[in-house]
């Protein structure tokens, strides 16, 4: 009988030793999933894709304030010149405002010279033919004179809303370092889903 006891005292240690092992075991795949996925998580937002706010109503009606986007950084981070026309996400040159990144549309790159004339937009001599801006587009800062050449390793950018925007006709160019991403598809609200341009 005594040892009938032992042996059953002996199996019970060894199955709860064992069932301790595989919990600690699977306590340790769940920490190695998480990690994983965080570090994932980060990489994919440093380099490749990134949510946004749109902080103001400065690109109605193209973009709403408060609208959610997802912008890429991979033509950034590899280099890969903005093009005329391309919705960017940037650090905002002027710290005075309140908002740190701003969303503006590329209007010239560098080289290439910006001129205001009866509310309109010239580059390079051509007038744009800019059907998503709603306003005239004005001087706003006696700092600016125009026409302006874009300088190197700089591009200008301006609002859609072109009469409630603060942007390159107030701060001047925005440096390419600065710029953050390039945006591609509103995923809030989800009644204007869609690609952004």
């Amino acid at each position: 009988m005594e040892d009938n006891k032992g042996r059953q005292r002996v199996h019970l240690e060894h199955d709860f030793g064992e069932r301790s092992v595989f919990t600690l075991r699977g306590a340790l795949e769940w920490v190695l999933v998480i990690l994983i996925a965080l570090a994932a998580t980060f990489l994919i937002r440093s380099f490749v894709v990134e949510p946004f706010v749109v902080p103001t109503g400065s690109m109605e009606h193209t973009i709403e304030e408060h609208d959610q986007i997802l912008a890429q950084k991979v033509t950034l981070e590899l280099g890969m010149p903005v093009r005329q026309g391309d919705i960017v996400v940037f650090h905002n040159p002027d710290k005075t405002t309140g908002h740190d990144l701003l969303v503006k549309r590329v209007i010239a790159t560098a080289g290439q010279t910006v001129d205001l004339q009866d509310g309109k937009v010239v580059v390079d001599g051509q007038v744009l033919d800019e059907g998503y801006t709603a306003g005239m587009s004005w001087p706003l800062s006696e700092n600016i004179t125009f026409p302006y050449t874009v300088p190197d390793d700089c591009v200008w950018m301006m609002g859609d809303n072109r009469e409630n925007s603060a942007d390159s006709r107030i701060f001047g160019p925005v440096k390419s370092s600065d710029l953050v991403a390039v945006a591609l598809v509103r995923y809030w609200p989800l009644n204007r889903i869609g690609a952004i341009d």
